[in-house]
């Protein structure tokens, strides 16, 4: 591998910052650079959330809870505790560590700043060396098409724990949403782009609704590889399995 080597890893939370791990492990910290889905990002108790953004950052940056599996290790839960006590709405777990990354970037975002210029600057707070970029600074929302109505997409993923049958799904916003600085360039100059074995339908699928984005990667010269979050019939982690079955699909890498 010369020096030159660029890889682009297209990445949504869990699954997907693993093997963004295990990338950012095998190769300089330049050569890596992380598109992270901003779709399933929401607002919650008046603070902007950022979840596959954020698992990215607490994976890459080692400080994530392998234990629990998602959010930071050694987290305390005051804040949540206090807020159950009053009746607040309690459903979306913030930790007291977490609580500073969503309070300080909503700060950030309401003074002017943009989502990838907090990204870069939380990234470099946590000694990462690897580029990590949202996929768009625009407002991009999952919509899930359930049997019982829309759904937005944390709704549906941790207040309803995936339970409504899914029908089908809809990212608002991505038709007029823009790549965030740094996505193009990253894949027109990527020598390898790699589609993490994130949820294709929540995780990936928001990346390519973004016209730009979709178009750069069908004009990319540059091969793509995609590990499937599908291995033996099932997935891995989370609702994909579920999602095809519900959406009359095999349960395949084929499929994915």
């Amino acid at each position: 591998m010369n020096g030159d080597f660029r890889c682009v890893a297209l990445c949504g939370g869990v699954g997907g910052a693993k093997l963004a791990l295990g990338l950012s492990d095998l190769l300089p910290a330049d050569a890596l650079t992380v598109l992270v889905n901003t779709a399933d990002d929401f607002e919650h108790l008046g603070l902007h959330v950022s979840p596959d953004i954020d698992t990215v950052l607490y994976t890459l940056g080692g400080l994530n809870d392998e234990v629990r599996g998602w959010g930071r290790r050694d987290e305390t839960w005051n804040f949540l505790d206090s807020l159950t006590a009053v009746g607040g709405e309690a459903w979306f777990q913030l930790g007291d560590r977490d609580l500073a990354l969503h309070v300080e970037r909503t700060r950030r975002l309401r003074a002017g700043e943009t989502l990838s210029a907090v990204v870069a600057s939380f990234a470099k707070a946590f000694g990462i060396g690897a580029t990590i970029l949202p996929m768009s600074d625009d407002p991009v929302r999952t919509i899930v098409e359930t049997e019982d109505g829309p759904l937005a997409f944390q709704h549906y993923f941790v207040r309803d724990r995936c339970a409504p049958k899914v029908t089908g799904f809809r990212f608002a916003g991505a038709a007029e949403a823009a790549p965030a600085p740094g996505v193009l360039e990253a894949l027109a100059g990527a020598d390898l782009i790699v589609v993490c074995p994130s949820n294709p339908f929540v995780s990936i699928g928001p990346l390519l609704a973004v016209p730009a984005l979709h178009a750069a990667l069908e004009a990319r010269t540059a091969p793509v590889i995609a590990v499937s979050p599908i291995v033996g019939g099932d997935a891995i982690k989370g609702p994909t399995a579920k999602m095809m079955d519900e959406l009359g699909m095999p349960r395949s890498a084929e499929a994915v």
